[in-house]
C-alpha cells in the first residue's frame, strides 16, 4: 500500500468514527495549559488533571507562581514524576513569561521553546491547543502509533516523525491529528498489548498485516 493511500484512509476513518477529538488534560487558558504539559511528561494526564486543580487555585497567574518558592511549589506536584525537575521549571517559566514576554503566553513555537522545561513537544502542544496553530506535538503515543500504522517508516526520533506527518497530514488537519494519534495510542493502540481486534484502521496497519499474515 502506498503510504498516500494509508494516510487517505487513516484520515477519513478518524473524521468519521471521531470528528471531536481534543486534550485530556484540564485548563482554561494559555498560562495553565503550559504549566499541565510540562507537569504531564512522563506522567499520566489523569494524575496531572489531580493534582492542578489546587496548583491553580494557589497561583492562578504567572506572577503569582514567579514568586513562589520552590518548597511551596513541590508540595503540591510531589505526587507527578521528576517533581524536583518539574517544580524548578515551573517557576522558572512563570518568570520568563514576566521578564521576556510581559505575562503574556506567546503563540510563537521558536519563542515558547524560550521557557524553561518547555521542549518542542511541549511548544506544538501549546501552539496548537491554545492557538489553533497547524503544528504536530509527538509524544511517545504519536511516535508510537505513527510507527505502526506505517504513517512514518522505522522513525528513529520525534523530530523525524514529527516532519513525516507534518509533509502528510493536510495542514489544517494537524492540530486534531496529533489528538486522533494520541487517543488511539492511549486506549486501543496501546504500548503493550494492541487491542488489534477493537481497531478500525487494522487493514491499512502495517503492524497488523505483519503479524496475521495467512
Amino acid at each position: 500500500m502506498k503510504i498516500e493511500e494509508r494516510y487517505r484512509y487513516v484520515i477519513d476513518w478518524f473524521t468519521e468514527h471521531m470528528p471531536v477529538a481534543e486534550t485530556e488534560l484540564h485548563f482554561s487558558d494559555p498560562f495553565q495549559l503550559i504549566v499541565a504539559v510540562i507537569l504531564s511528561a512522563q506522567c499520566t494526564d489523569k494524575r496531572v488533571n489531580m493534582v492542578t486543580p489546587a496548583l491553580f487555585e494557589r497561583f492562578p497567574t504567572p506572577e503569582s507562581l514567579a514568586s513562589a518558592s520552590f518548597e511551596e511549589v513541590f508540595s503540591y506536584i510531589k505526587s507527578v514524576s521528576y517533581p524536583n525537575n518539574k517544580a524548578r521549571h515551573l517557576i522558572g517559566m512563570a518568570q520568563m513569561l514576566l521578564c521576556e514576554f510581559d505575562g503574556v503566553m506567546p503563540s510563537e513555537i521558536d519563542q515558547l521553546m524560550k521557557l524553561p522545561g518547555v521542549g518542542r513537544k511541549t511548544a506544538n502542544v501549546v501552539a496548537s491547543v491554545a492557538f489553533n496553530k497547524e503544528a504536530m506535538a509527538v509524544d511517545t503515543h504519536v511516535f508510537r502509533v505513527s510507527n505502526r500504522i506505517g504513517l512514518t517508516r522505522n522513525s528513529k526520533t520525534p523530530l523525524e516523525t514529527e516532519r513525516t506527518l507534518v509533509a502528510h497530514f493536510p495542514s489544517h488537519l494537524l492540530p486534531i491529528a496529533h489528538h486522533w494519534l494520541i487517543l488511539h495510542g492511549r486506549y486501543v493502540c496501546t504500548a503493550r498489548n494492541p487491542k488489534c481486534s477493537e481497531c478500525g484502521i487494522q487493514q491499512v496497519c502495517a503492524y497488523y498485516s505483519q503479524n496475521n499474515k495467512q
